[in-house]
């Protein structure tokens, strides 16, 4: 099967975007993982699906898969990347789209600076429904919110780490670190990303403070590894470092790929903003190999 894809890149987090407005392509988790291969496929940390409308008020459904071909429920990166392309390919002439996700509705609102800001809805910090299991630990408290000790396996050495549990419609937890470029996001990542605690698998992200408007991070992904910028996981960053009393409303996140910016008021009822850039690199077509 041959298909038609467009490469897109949102600070250095890239996608293969799909057309699946006139029709299911039908791919299966191999498929997915094919076409975010770098060697053999395409290349991309996600895949990201364009699909109609599934309901009233709704413009469209948006469905996002992982390199190793798991589908997730949300990637702030991918849904600026959306909003672009379903714009410039015409299929839709509006600045602000509402689009069905896993975990929710999003609007992505393309801006006259050629950015997009997407609303990313509510960060939710109780542990149970990012789902983080806190069965036996203690928290230590920090402003507003907790910090949770992660005991690490697989270490030559034993070591905890201490994280804040967030979900952005996907699990993150975010850890303070000193230096970005120094901490061990290769060798701890995979471990708080597989950890028994976070049964849903989790994106593990690592901060660095530069000041209360301005912080460094690095993720690394849940079925991806360490990606040159993370949406969502920018979002928890900002949002964790806001209710532990480091950061004010207005945070600027700078990823490996790029500045993202997020707002957030900090209140129960105020959403997350998320902006940055949406690209597209090129695009082509491919033929997809036999498998199951």
């Amino acid at each position: 099967m041959q298909i038609r894809f467009t490469k897109m890149q949102g600070a250095g987090n890239d996608f293969v975007v799909l057309d699946e407005t006139q029709g299911r392509l039908g791919l299966t988790p191999a498929h997915y993982r094919f076409l975010a291969d770098r060697h053999f496929g395409v290349g991309a940390d996600q895949i990201l699906s364009v699909r109609p409308s599934p309901a009233p008020g709704i413009d469209f459904e948006y469905a996002i898969h992982n390199a190793d071909g798991g589908e997730v429920e949300q990637c702030g990166n991918g849904a600026r990347c959306f909003a672009r392309f379903v714009r410039d390919k015409g299929l839709s002439r509006k600045d602000t789209i509402r689009v069905q996700t896993l975990s929710g509705v999003i609007a992505p609102q393309l801006t006259p600076d050629g950015r997009v800001t997407v609303d990313m809805g509510l960060p939710v910090f109780d542990p149970a429904r990012v789902p983080f299991d806190t069965e036996g630990l203690q928290p230590v408290a920090q402003g507003l919110g907790q910090k949770w000790p992660l005991a690490l396996a697989g270490q030559a050495q034993a070591a905890t780490v201490l994280i804040v549990p967030v979900s952005m419609g996907n699990p993150h937890a975010v850890q303070l670190v000193e230096d970005v470029d120094t901490a061990p996001v290769l060798q701890t990542g995979p471990l708080i990303e597989n950890h028994a605690r976070f049964v849903q698998r989790v994106n593990a992200g690592f901060m660095q403070i530069v000041n209360r408007q301005q912080v460094r991070l690095r993720v690394y992904e849940r079925g991806a590894g360490e990606t040159l910028a993370c949406g969502t996981g920018a979002c928890a960053a900002a949002v964790a470092g806001i209710r532990l009393g480091l950061l004010d409303a207005h945070v600027d996140v700078d990823t490996r790929g790029g500045r993202l910016s997020i707002g957030w008021a900090g209140g129960p009822a105020d959403p997350v903003f998320l902006t940055g850039p949406a690209t597209t690199v090129f695009e082509g077509q491919i033929t997809l190999p036999d498998t199951p």
